[in-house]
């Protein structure tokens, strides 16, 4: 029995010290040297080339190194019948709940105005609102929407989140549905994006969506760029309607040289670092859900492929 693993070279050595402690007694192959394809039962990627999990004839789960597993769908030979595993791991729940609340006591807190100044040499105090009239809202209320929520609640914010079905979470207000969303948007002074990019997503965040909110609002984008019409966002930030705007993933990554986002005096950028997957942490979801199956359970955390997430 092998397992398949496949990321970016830099971070190999830690999944592969990870894997060697956590389940010793599985094969490890880093890609692309797969060897005999029929002994491979399990496969760790992000982005694996079209067709190759296709390839691998006895493959009895698939798992994504990261939240989103649209890199996996956008192989339009991925094998069906075979569980999509996504990745819920306490690091990279730990990581995504830093950056969220990270990024709104950022807008909060004026920063985007104070570096302003900054590169302008001027010092002024700028009144400060406190956080029980900020109201934060996260569309995309899912597990690390759910997490982000419960911290910002720690620092006095309102805070509601937006998904296709209701969600229970202690003191975060839950809206669901298309009906409930401009009733969502019209309480959100922050609006934070964890949604997973499936076609209905796909360009969500348009001058339509953006309109509904107050004016003066601020977005943190950390869900996935596809869902972003950027220049609708650029529109509603040159006009106000938006006064600031933390982004971390863009339509195209690495973000071009010539794209506005980069000098925009109301926009901070970042290279897609929101939170990273822990090779430590991270195994042992993987272990668990391996030894799962080989008992004939379910997964935990399966894709429904019919929802995309």
């Amino acid at each position: 029995m092998a397992l398949i693993f496949k990321t970016d070279i830099e971070r190999g050595g830690a999944w592969r010290a990870a894997f060697a402690k956590q389940l010793p007694d599985v094969e490890l192959r880093l890609w692309p040297e797969v060897g005999a394809a029929e002994e491979i039962e399990y496969a760790v990627v992000w982005q694996p080339p079209a067709g190759f999990l296709a390839s691998l004839p006895n493959l009895k789960a698939v798992f994504s190194i990261g939240a989103g597993i649209d890199h996996l769908l956008a192989d339009p030979e991925l094998p069906r019948g075979v569980p999509i595993i996504r990745m819920v791991e306490p690091g990279l729940t730990v990581g995504m709940t830093q950056f969220v609340v990270m990024a709104c006591l950022m807008l909060h807190r004026s920063m985007i105005d104070y570096r302003n100044q900054q590169v302008a040499h001027h010092w002024e105090e700028i009144s400060q609102e406190p956080p029980e009239n900020r109201r934060i809202g996260i569309i995309g209320l899912g597990h690390l929407g759910g997490e982000a929520a419960k911290a910002l609640r720690g620092f006095g914010f309102p805070v509601s989140g937006w998904s296709r079905s209701r969600k229970q979470i202690e003191g975060v207000t839950s809206y669901a549905g298309e009906e409930e969303l401009s009733d969502f948007l019209a309480r959100t002074d922050i609006l934070v994006s964890l949604l997973p990019l499936t076609p209905q997503t796909e360009d969500m965040i348009d001058a339509k969506l953006l309109s509904g909110l107050p004016k003066g609002a601020s977005f943190v984008s950390a869900g996935r760029g596809r869902q972003v019409v950027e220049e609708d966002l650029l529109a509603a930030l040159d006009s106000g309607q938006l006064s600031g705007a933390v982004l971390d993933v863009f339509r195209e990554e690495p973000l071009p040289k010539d794209s506005r986002f980069w000098d925009h005096p109301r926009v901070i950028v970042l290279p897609h670092v929101a939170s990273m997957t822990n090779p430590a942490t991270a195994v042992g979801s993987i272990v668990e859900n391996i030894r799962r199956i080989q008992r004939g359970e379910a997964p935990l955390h399966q894709v429904d492929l019919e929802k995309g997430y």
